[in-house]
């Protein structure tokens, strides 16, 4: 068991995911959570065993780790609010490190909050004057995925300059449980947030209309979900495993004058490739809207 503690501010469907991911390597009465719904600490405290809190400032004074698991619409008032202790730990010489997952928020923009530097358009108070210096907190952003609930999630990190190596690593240890664990740029994370961290909601749809596909040509509802579901795990586990270009694996699938090929036919009359690179461009965009 790792020797570290860890905070959730919020207990969503990921940040419950998180949660039970690092369960695996920590101590259960090293995990805190809050959350302003009370039914969801309460499963997380009968499913994992974590303890259950009151207050974001005292899940701050707790961790070492500070998951802030919270839209990125409610994230600047949790920032505003947890500050305090964090300014205070900045007279003290250390901090905990923050880790964030809302989408758009840069780590610029997170500092600058913490530091009293609040846009011009906040309807939030502050209490330090705009013109305070920046509070450097180590600052982690990350853009996980739902598939994390199943421990076959991509997560991406992006850290602060004032994160050591040995928190990248420790935290990297933390997440292995909930999936793939990639250190990328932060101008990045826009578009890692439209491919991965939308894209399980695309690929729900896609399996969908592959099965609603099948039960028109006859197949049973519970069958045609099973093989549509199966098809899109083991083409994805090609891809990976193999190491081969998706367009190489199409094309061993793809007989002349066949059905494969009257299919894709049928995908591309609808601009199949298109849509899917402008659901991604469209996240894309949005993420950046939100930050």
């Amino acid at each position: 068991m790792m020797d570290c503690k860890i905070s959730f501010i919020g207990c969503g469907n990921m940040g419950f995911a998180l949660m039970n991911a690092v369960s695996g390597v920590i101590k259960p009465e090293n995990i805190f959570v809050t959350d302003t719904d009370s039914k969801k600490t309460q499963n997380a405290f009968i499913s994992l065993g974590v303890k259950v809190l009151n207050l974001n400032t005292e899940a701050v004074e707790k961790g070492n780790y500070i998951f802030l698991a919270v839209k990125p619409q409610a994230l600047e008032q949790v920032l505003v609010e947890i500050a305090p202790v964090l300014r205070r730990y900045s007279a003290e010489g250390a901090y905990p490190v923050l880790v964030s997952m809302a989408a758009g928020w840069s780590i610029d923009r997170i500092q600058s909050v913490i530091s009293g530097e609040l846009k011009k358009n906040s309807s939030i108070p502050h209490e330090s004057p705009p013109q305070a210096p920046v509070i450097k907190v180590p600052v982690v952003r990350m853009m996980p995925n739902t598939p994390a609930l199943i421990g076959k999630g991509m997560i991406a990190l992006c850290p602060s300059k004032e994160v050591t190596q040995k928190k990248i690593d420790e935290l990297e240890e933390l997440l292995t449980g909930a999936g793939i664990v990639d250190v990328i740029d932060e101008h990045l994370m826009n578009a890692v947030t439209g491919l991965s961290g939308s894209g399980p909601a695309y690929v729900f749809l896609f399996i969908e209309a592959l099965a609603d596909g099948a039960v028109r040509a006859g197949l049973p509802r519970d069958k045609a979900l099973l093989y549509a579901a199966q098809t899109v795990i083991g083409s994805a586990s090609m891809v990976q495993e193999t190491g081969r270009h998706p367009g190489e694996l199409k094309d061993m699938v793809t007989s002349p004058g066949g059905t494969t090929i009257a299919g894709i036919a049928a995908l591309e009359d609808g601009s199949f490739r298109g849509t899917v690179m402008k659901a991604v461009e469209a996240a894309w965009i949005r993420a950046k809207e939100l930050g």
